[in-house]
Protein backbone atom coordinates (compact mmCIF):
# COMPACT_ATOMS: atom_id res chain seq x y z
CA UNK A 1 0.00 0.00 0.00
CA UNK A 2 2.34 2.69 -0.93
CA UNK A 3 1.17 6.22 -0.07
CA UNK A 4 0.07 5.57 3.03
CA UNK A 5 0.75 7.97 5.53
CA UNK A 6 2.03 7.14 8.84
CA UNK A 7 0.83 9.34 11.63
CA UNK A 8 0.95 6.64 14.06
CA UNK A 9 2.25 3.37 14.91
CA UNK A 10 -1.33 2.46 14.67
CA UNK A 11 -1.59 3.65 11.07
CA UNK A 12 1.29 0.94 10.61
CA UNK A 13 -0.89 -1.73 12.30
CA UNK A 14 -3.91 -1.02 10.72
CA UNK A 15 -2.19 -0.92 7.26
CA UNK A 16 0.21 -3.71 7.43
CA UNK A 17 -0.55 -5.97 10.17
CA UNK A 18 -1.41 -8.83 6.92
CA UNK A 19 2.37 -8.64 6.77
CA UNK A 20 2.67 -11.02 9.85
CA UNK A 21 -0.46 -12.35 10.21
CA UNK A 22 -0.59 -16.07 10.92
CA UNK A 23 2.97 -16.41 10.40
CA UNK A 24 5.19 -19.44 12.37
CA UNK A 25 8.12 -17.24 11.98
CA UNK A 26 9.78 -13.91 12.91
CA UNK A 27 9.18 -11.99 9.78
CA UNK A 28 11.60 -8.54 9.55
CA UNK A 29 10.18 -5.97 7.35
CA UNK A 30 11.77 -2.19 6.74
CA UNK A 31 9.33 0.57 5.77
CA UNK A 32 10.46 3.53 3.35
CA UNK A 33 9.39 6.78 4.45
CA UNK A 34 9.06 10.10 2.48
CA UNK A 35 9.39 13.47 4.01
CA UNK A 36 6.40 13.57 4.75
CA UNK A 37 5.88 9.73 6.53
CA UNK A 38 4.46 8.31 3.03
CA UNK A 39 5.09 4.91 2.10
CA UNK A 40 7.63 4.62 -0.96
CA UNK A 41 7.51 1.05 -0.17
CA UNK A 42 8.71 -1.94 1.72
CA UNK A 43 10.87 -5.11 1.60
CA UNK A 44 10.58 -8.28 3.89
CA UNK A 45 14.41 -8.52 5.24
CA UNK A 46 14.30 -11.63 6.59
CA UNK A 47 12.39 -15.00 7.65
CA UNK A 48 14.01 -16.44 11.08
CA UNK A 49 13.07 -19.01 12.93
CA UNK A 50 10.05 -19.61 15.51
CA UNK A 51 11.66 -16.90 17.60
CA UNK A 52 14.64 -14.78 16.02
CA UNK A 53 15.19 -13.36 12.87
CA UNK A 54 18.68 -12.40 11.54
CA UNK A 55 18.82 -8.91 10.14
CA UNK A 56 22.04 -6.71 9.59
CA UNK A 57 22.13 -2.82 8.70
CA UNK A 58 23.67 -3.37 5.57
CA UNK A 59 20.04 -5.08 4.16
CA UNK A 60 17.90 -2.77 6.51
CA UNK A 61 18.88 -0.05 4.69
CA UNK A 62 19.99 -0.63 1.47
CA UNK A 63 16.59 -0.23 -0.04
CA UNK A 64 15.88 2.94 1.91
CA UNK A 65 18.92 4.06 0.53
CA UNK A 66 17.88 3.29 -3.35
CA UNK A 67 14.77 4.39 -2.85
CA UNK A 68 15.92 7.84 -1.30
CA UNK A 69 13.85 7.20 2.04
CA UNK A 70 13.54 10.19 4.58
CA UNK A 71 13.42 7.45 7.58
CA UNK A 72 12.20 4.31 7.76
CA UNK A 73 10.05 2.28 10.26
CA UNK A 74 11.32 -1.07 11.29
CA UNK A 75 8.77 -4.14 11.98
CA UNK A 76 8.33 -7.63 12.60
CA UNK A 77 6.47 -9.94 14.71
CA UNK A 78 6.44 -12.27 17.16
CA UNK A 79 4.38 -15.46 16.51
CA UNK A 80 4.20 -16.20 20.12
CA UNK A 81 1.26 -12.86 20.23
CA UNK A 82 3.56 -11.25 23.13
CA UNK A 83 3.89 -8.09 22.54
CA UNK A 84 7.02 -7.20 24.74
CA UNK A 85 10.37 -6.76 23.44
CA UNK A 86 13.22 -9.27 24.16
CA UNK A 87 16.67 -8.21 24.61
CA UNK A 88 17.57 -9.23 21.18
CA UNK A 89 14.82 -6.92 19.84
CA UNK A 90 16.53 -4.42 22.08
CA UNK A 91 20.20 -4.54 21.24
CA UNK A 92 19.35 -4.85 17.39
CA UNK A 93 17.25 -1.93 17.19
CA UNK A 94 20.28 -0.06 18.85
CA UNK A 95 22.45 -1.26 16.48
CA UNK A 96 20.12 -0.92 13.23
CA UNK A 97 19.48 3.12 14.95
CA UNK A 98 23.23 3.58 15.22
CA UNK A 99 23.63 2.85 12.02
CA UNK A 100 21.53 5.14 10.88
CA UNK A 101 23.29 8.09 12.24
CA UNK A 102 25.52 7.07 10.13
CA UNK A 103 24.18 6.75 7.39
CA UNK A 104 21.82 9.88 7.45
CA UNK A 105 18.31 7.74 7.37
CA UNK A 106 16.51 8.12 10.80
CA UNK A 107 14.41 4.99 12.18
CA UNK A 108 11.01 6.47 13.26
CA UNK A 109 9.88 3.23 15.07
CA UNK A 110 10.47 -0.34 15.71
CA UNK A 111 6.43 -1.86 15.83
CA UNK A 112 6.55 -5.47 17.17
CA UNK A 113 3.64 -7.17 16.02
CA UNK A 114 1.55 -9.94 18.35
CA UNK A 115 -1.51 -11.03 16.96
CA UNK A 116 -3.88 -8.24 17.60
CA UNK A 117 -2.05 -6.44 19.52
CA UNK A 118 1.10 -4.33 18.87
CA UNK A 119 3.98 -2.62 20.53
CA UNK A 120 5.82 0.86 19.70
CA UNK A 121 9.60 1.36 20.58
CA UNK A 122 9.37 5.18 19.83
CA UNK A 123 5.85 5.56 22.02
CA UNK A 124 7.68 3.44 25.05
CA UNK A 125 11.01 5.60 24.44
CA UNK A 126 13.36 2.77 23.13
CA UNK A 127 14.70 4.56 20.27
Amino acid sequence: KPSVQFNSPQDVYSNYHSLFDNHVHERFVVFWLSTANKVLGFEIVSEGTLNSSLVHPREVFRGAIVSTAASVVLAHNHPSESPEPSQEDLAITRQLVESSKIIGIPVYDHIIFAGTKFTSFAERGLL
